[in-house]
């Protein structure tokens, strides 16, 4: 499910990147930005802000789409409110994406997000206006899976789509990712001298029982050389030998005599 939203919004964004290089007026470029800030699909917008055709804009009467463009790409509706003076109005299908976007944007921070904050957020009167709003809304585009809990009055985010990263945040990206590259660098070099000390352990034991297996089979060899060299028969008939045994086994005992 996950891929197939990714999929979609990288050809929506293809589609929208096509359209804008193919147009050169001001009012086609400012049309194609009303009609991909409205559109159900698509929550993702920094690729296109970054398009050299849509710098076309700047300076002109229609500069102000670049300013929604902008909204749309790192902004809320909170947002919006507080800068509406300086923006055009926005069409509903507008509201109501940059509302989704706003659940998006309060995800980021927090997985419990209670219903006042909510609320105040997106400009809800009531919890059954909200609660609909994120079923319908949220949960059934697939922007946002979760739990409402009516209970302690707040929805539990279990997953939500990622917005676009301003500037600020992709720097404390590639800051985090690089003291994370270099943790991981300083962890597998200690795994390596770790398998290096252990390799020269087990080669080290290995020395040692081939040492001590030559020491047991030289003393072997020892022993078998000095039979063969002495002769069997003396090594067998040398005091204290088996024969020497044998003998006092076999030789009858004195019977002790009664006395009177």
């Amino acid at each position: 499910m996950a891929m197939d939203a990714e999929r979609r919004q990288a050809e929506l964004i293809e589609q929208f990147s096509a359209q804008a290089a193919a147009l050169s007026s001001a009012p086609q470029l400012a049309a194609l930005v009303l009609e991909a800030t409205s559109h159900p699909a698509l929550f993702a917008f920094s690729e296109l802000l970054s398009l050299p055709a849509l710098s076309k804009l700047a300076g002109t009467q229609y500069a102000s789409s670049l300013d929604v463009l902008r909204l749309f790409a790192y902004g809320t509706l909170k947002d919006y409110k507080s800068n509406s003076g300086t923006l055009p109005a926005l069409l509903p299908d507008q509201i109501r994406k940059l509302k989704q976007l706003s659940v998006l944007t309060l995800a980021e921070s927090t997985k419990v997000l209670p219903y006042d904050q909510l609320m105040q957020e997106l400009d809800v009167s009531n919890v059954r206006q909200l609660e609909d709003f994120l079923i319908n809304e949220c949960m059934y585009s697939g922007i946002v899976r979760g739990k409402l809990d009516q209970l302690r009055m707040c929805f539990e985010v279990q997953f939500a789509t990622g917005r676009d990263l301003t500037p600020g945040q992709l720097n404390n990206m590639i800051d985090t990712l690089s003291d994370w590259l270099g943790t991981s660098d300083h962890l597998l070099h200690q795994i390596q001298e770790k398998i290096k000390w252990a390799d020269t352990m087990s080669e080290a034991n290995k020395k040692h029982q081939k040492e001590f297996e030559d020491k047991v089979e030289e003393a072997k060899k020892s022993i078998k050389a000095d039979i063969d060299l002495r002769g069997h028969d003396d090594f067998l008939s040398e005091p204290g030998g088996i024969m020497d045994f044998e003998e006092d086994r076999i030789r009858p005992k004195r019977r002790r005599q009664p006395m009177a």
